[in-house]
């Protein structure tokens, strides 16, 4: 049997290549959008992909079942009733399909979303019991699967099914029998997942709290304190029941002129600019937002901008432009319109109107604050990172509750924003700008400059 693990750093999804060479034959569970991956490593192993199975319908990236149909042909199958409309077929618990010595058993395993799956996976050539299981987003690495990305109307239902998925389904596998699940570290389907690939049933039970609660202290912590929803998951998963656009499909992306960019700007078009903190802070565009391209980016976009928004992208170099694109669709952000040719070099050449968003020193602020010199300190950081240790002059205002509602300050005040390393405060300050707020500056290098210059903090609410 053939078995591969295939990860998407930063957003952390698993996908999975499982085959026989011998019967040149292999299917992909759980795949990403862009699938040239498995079609490299099929070839390689002299398999053709007959297969996709999907463990349930995703919330945080778009499927590349349909890239593979329409590549190699492969049947697309779900567990039976799941909410897709698309041509698939269907399995239903204790199925098997068998792929030479790969030997895949379905089990139902609701909790994530009402229609999730299982599967156990057997190599005959070693022996007839399963070697390990795919579970989904049922059961992670150090943590379950979230159940209220199916609405809240349903939450006491998932919550139920949940439980008795873990405790009274694969709760009840061999304990030698290992774990891959379809997410990990970076995922936003869970609350902390471990940055280890793999486990085993037996290892999950001793030593994930949630698997040693009782059925109501189950249902007590699973009912609340979950991850912020992305914007992006809705669109998502409206897109993965219909059937993803095959990439071909996508809007034809060209190289605009700064004119052509200045044109789709007024029309409504929203510029992500995707260079890195000081290069956007020394000169942008007024009304871009600034996401780095880091293993992270897919998450903040979901978090920052709306799906059905017409994107000109602003980058470095061509690599960076290839790169981002990449994070763009897997997330179904399609609509990227072009990119500003020449890159902000060619905007300014033009005349046309910029905007900065100045860094300053941990010393800087430090003495800004001992002489009163400033106005608003926002940290941005989540409760757990603020509780650790901040700066007792900031107000906390965590990112993701920030992009909602813009803090009530007069616009013309300035505001000086912080985060961990500068990555979140620049998303944070870009979005003020755009929200019309004139003095928005960022703190150079994050709490972490102001840890590492040994300058004082203070800790808890």
């Amino acid at each position: 049997m053939y078995f591969k693990q295939i990860v998407v750093p930063g957003m952390g999804c698993m996908s999975y290549l499982i085959g026989c060479p011998k019967a040149k034959a292999a299917c992909v569970v759980d795949p990403k959008r862009d699938v040239q991956d498995y079609i490299d490593l099929a070839r390689q192993n002299e398999m053709r992909i007959t297969h996709v199975f999907e463990t349930h319908v995703h919330a945080d990236h778009v499927s590349g079942n349909m890239e593979l149909k329409s590549r190699t042909g492969a049947d697309i199958y779900y567990m039976e009733g799941s909410p897709v409309t698309f041509d698939h077929k269907e399995v239903k618990e204790g199925d098997v399909i068998e792929l030479g010595n790969a030997k895949l058993q379905f089990m139902k395993t609701p909790g994530h979303t009402p229609h999730a799956m299982s599967i156990l996976v057997t190599d005959r050539s070693r022996s007839e019991e399963p070697w390990l299981v795919l579970t989904g987003d049922c059961l992670f690495v150090g943590d379950v699967g979230r159940p209220d990305l199916a609405g809240a109307e349903l939450l006491e239902e998932q919550v139920k099914n949940l439980y008795n998925s873990l405790y009274n389904k694969l709760g009840r596998l061999p304990e030698s029998l290992e774990v891959f699940p379809a997410h990990g570290e970076g995922s936003l389907c869970g609350k902390g997942m471990s940055s280890k690939p793999s486990s085993t049933i037996g290892f999950e039970k001793r030593n994930s709290p949630v698997l040693r609660l009782s059925e109501q202290e189950f249902h007590d912590q699973l009912t609340r304190g979950f991850p912020e929803r992305p914007k992006s998951f809705h669109h998502i998963i409206a897109t993965n029941k219909k059937g993803p656009p095959l990439l071909e499909r996508c809007p034809i992306v060209r190289d605009m002129s700064p004119l052509q960019v200045r044109e789709e700007v007024d029309r409504g078009a929203l510029i992500l600019d995707v260079r890195d903190t000081a290069a956007f802070g020394g000169v942008h565009i007024p009304g871009s937002i600034n996401i780095g391209l880091s293993g992270q980016t897919a998450n903040w976009i979901g978090m920052v901008i709306d799906p059905e928004a017409e994107l000109i992208l602003v980058v470095p170099d061509e690599k960076a432009y290839e790169a981002m694109c990449t994070q763009l669709h897997r997330i179904g952000y399609d609509r990227i319109i072009g990119y500003l040719s020449g890159g902000i070099a060619s905007w300014q050449e033009m005349g046309y109107p910029i905007r900065h968003l100045w860094q300053i020193s941990a010393a800087t602020l430090k003495e800004q604050i001992e002489t009163g010199d400033f106005k608003h300190l926002v940290d941005v950081r989540t409760q757990a990172e603020w509780d650790a240790g901040h700066i007792r002059e900031a107000v906390h205002y965590p990112l993701t509750e920030l992009l909602k509602q813009a803090p009530d300050f007069p616009r013309d005040e300035e505001i000086i924003v912080t985060c961990g390393m500068g990555y979140r405060g620049n998303i944070a300050a870009s979005f003020l700008q755009g929200q019309g707020f004139q003095h928005v500056h960022s703190l150079a290098g994050g709490m972490k400059a102001w840890n590492n210059a040994g300058y004082p903090v203070v800790p808890g609410p």
